[in-house]
């Protein structure tokens, strides 16, 4: 009998071998390390770069800085992400000293024999087009105040930035922190900035030796409002139009009463140490340390009414920042590609990461929030109600679906101007505005009032919250709103008695935008979203223990199939010619009919399998914007084809650029587009949760060799 000798080295490669065999099933199983997950993406600035300004907010306040910590260079950064300080409650309107009325502008367009009123930017005559520029433009959000360092040379001069060196800037996302390092000569400063997370405060320290000299000051400094459609809000060269006033002062501390036309809010200082605070000028202001020693800290919080009798120190806003992060990182979600070789995934999980703290800072507030969030005006600072699902579905799959219901309690408060929308228009129950503010009025526009697949985002919403809670309270707080939505849905969808059919438009323009009211009707992905918005509203009736409606049933039954040419979907039932140049741009809004939608019976998923390999080849993707990429991403999902998901996701297209602060920038006009962040978030987590009725693991992750993830605490998308 030979007996078998084993050689050392194979006892030595087998153990090695079992040995990562173990790691990779220990780490398939162990619990994601997330303040690793999240400081390995740590934001790092070394210079002045007006696409790298970082944030730090609540979701209902934010304040941006530049490469010192503060507000110290505005003009730098005017044209890129520039520094904004805005709060969803600060709000100004010029003033009407014309008199307009809502009913000025309204336009009257044919629905099926019947004049129906929409609110439309007139260009002519001049009153019309003068009282819709006036309406679209008032109000607009407030630039709250500039809050930066003033810093002098040894001869008192004020400095320029070309004399800051030594430029090491870090946000941790960990603890909502903004820790800035920087050199005035020979001399370091460090700048640590954070903001409360349920006050609108922030607050900084700053160490320095130039401290002791008084060449490091704080400054504070306030614009009236520009009204202009895209810009930071402030406009310089209007000081006579508004005011900022002491109120209260004294050692430690004052309070700055801004008064704008009719617009009233209060900036209150305090401050660590003694120090003096002075107005310099009009609309200037001052906080000069009076000490010997080489660090100082203040805090600045804005309010709309007058009615807080401290403001925290920076040693409690550092507490509650930290505190309040940290319990945001470890609940809700989370998604680790550790380990993937394919070089896209780090990038990924940054741009997951920076997203999610992008949303948290600038769009978990009560209301819906504008595209660029709290950083600078678009659309004059107003939010678009079709943009709400980008802005906020996520929350949910996230496991954060308290954040989606803060802003939920809107449509409430706007219910009654959605019902005389309707009511105006002939319609039953409620229809939602495109584009907003706090009053609910919708904004005069040749396209938005004609927009209507904000319409089913309520149900869609409060299914969300539903499946969280599964609770009797959630069906009674949404009910009644989901209903009324319903309701306009229903009388919108026209019966063509002809075919036997209903019809949507026209007057109507889908989500893909380049085509006109006046002709357009049936698009897919309206449609497929009226079929399962209204059979979501029947299972509602069902939970409520109350029968069906049957108007609603006969709707469902009977919506128009949607349209096909050549085996691929028509953009529109009403445009043969889809396909072309003239059309094949803007967003591929047919994706939304099975990707962000479930599967209806409406669609064909052979059908669409074929659109999409049309529509990839052959879109016009340049002229796209930043949602477009994860709505392609989820359709190819959908359709079992992951590696075509991943690739939409990294479509070397400029408006799906992210930038080293996260932002997902458009172009020179539009330099963040939150929507894009938004998305981004509801897609990788469906790719990785998938949807209902959905077997495969990680149904978006390519199966191959090159992508590994983890992931704790996503829910399934519908």
């Amino acid at each position: 009998m030979v007996k078998k000798i084993v050689s050392p080295i194979i006892i030595l490669l087998s153990v090695m071998i079992l040995s990562s065999c173990k790691d990779k099933i220990d780490r398939a199983h162990m619990k994601i390390d997330r303040e690793a997950l999240v400081k390995r993406h740590t934001v790092k600035v070394e210079k002045f770069d007006s696409l790298a300004s970082l944030t730090v907010g609540n979701g209902s306040f934010a304040f941006t800085v530049d490469a010192t910590g503060l507000q110290t260079f505005p003009g730098l950064y005017e044209k890129g992400i520039s520094l904004g300080t805005q709060s969803e409650w600060g709000w100004h309107s010029f003033p009407d000293t014309s008199g307009f009325e809502y009913e000025e502008i309204l336009k009257e367009y044919d629905f099926y024999g019947r004049q129906v009123t929409f609110n439309y930017q007139w260009q002519h005559p001049e009153r019309k087009k003068t009282a819709s520029d006036y309406l679209r433009q008032n109000p607009h959000r407030l630039h709250l105040g500039i809050v930066g360092l003033e810093i002098y040379d040894e001869s008192g001069r004020e400095i320029s930035p070309e004399k800051i060196t030594s430029i090491r800037q870090q946000l941790n996302m960990w603890k909502g922190e903004i820790k800035s390092f920087f050199k005035i000569g020979k001399y370091p400063v460090e700048v640590t900035t954070y903001c409360h997370q349920e006050l609108d405060i922030i607050s900084a320290q700053i160490k320095s030796e130039l401290l002791k000299t008084s060449r490091i000051k704080i400054r504070l400094k306030f614009p009236y409002p520009t009204g202009k459609h895209v810009d930071s809000g402030c406009d310089w060269t209007k000081p006579q139009k508004h005011s900022s006033v002491f109120i209260k002062t004294g050692d430690n501390y004052a309070t700055i009463q801004r008064t704008i036309d009719s617009t009233t809010y209060y900036v209150s200082l305090r401050t660590e140490k003694k120090a003096e605070i002075i107005q310099h000028a009009p609309h200037y202001f001052l906080i000069n340390p009076d000490t010997n020693e080489d660090e100082f800290s203040f805090s600045c919080l804005f309010s709309p009414e007058d009615n807080n009798p401290d403001v925290a120190k920076f040693l409690a806003v550092e507490t509650n920042s930290i505190d309040k992060w940290k319990e945001f990182w470890n609940t809700g979600g989370a998604i680790d590609f550790f380990g993937s070789k394919d070089p896209r995934a780090f990038e990924l999980e940054r741009r997951i990461i920076l997203s999610q703290y992008l949303m948290k800072v600038q769009c978990a507030g009560n209301y819906p929030p504008q595209e660029t969030g709290l950083t600078f005006n678009s659309w004059f600072g107003k939010f678009h109600l079709e943009m709400h699902w980008w802005h906020a579905v996520h929350y949910a799959l996230w496991n954060r679906v308290e954040l989606l219901e803060k802003s939920l309690g809107y449509y409430a408060l706007i219910a009654d101007e959605a019902r005389k929308t309707a009511a105006r228009q002939g319609f039953k129950g409620l229809r939602w505005p495109k584009m907003t503010d706090l009053t609910g009025i919708d904004s005069p526009s040749g396209i938005g009032p004609f927009l209507i697949w904000q319409q089913p985002h309520f149900i869609y919403f409060a299914e969300l919250c539903y499946r969280h809670r599964q609770d009797s309270l959630t069906l009674k707080k949404y009910a009644g709103l989901v209903f009324e939505t319903a309701d306009f849905m229903a009388s919108f969808a026209h019966y063509d008695e002809l075919n036997d059919r209903y019809v949507l438009g026209p007057p109507m323009i889908p989500a893909q935008e380049c085509f006109k009211p006046e002709v357009t009707f049936n698009p897919p992905y309206e449609l497929a979203y009226w079929h399962w918005g209204l059979s979501t509203a029947q299972k509602w009736r069902e939970r409520m223990g109350m029968s069906r409606n049957p108007e609603w049933d006969s709707i469902i039954n009977k919506l128009s199939p949607l349209a096909i040419s050549e085996g691929i979907y028509l953009l529109a039932e009403s445009a043969p010619d889809s396909y072309t140049e003239k059309h094949n741009y803007d967003h591929p809004a047919v994706f939304g009919a099975l990707g962000k939608l479930p599967l209806t019976p409406l669609v064909d998923t052979s059908v669409m399998h074929k659109t999409f390999n049309y529509i990839w080849d052959n879109w016009q993707w340049e002229k796209t914007w930043g949602w477009d990429f994860p709505l392609t991403a989820m359709t190819a999902t959908r359709l079992g084809l992951p590696e075509k998901a991943i690739d939409a996701l990294f479509m070397d297209i400029p408006k799906n650029t992210f930038l080293a602060n996260g932002h997902n920038y458009q172009d020179q006009r539009l330099r963040i587009y939150l929507p894009g962040n938004g998305g981004l978030l509801t897609t990788v987590a469906m790719m990785c949760a998938g949807w209902d009725g959905c077997e495969i693991e990680n149904p978006g992750i390519p199966k191959n060799d090159q992508w590994k993830v983890r992931w704790e605490n996503l829910a399934k998308m519908p």
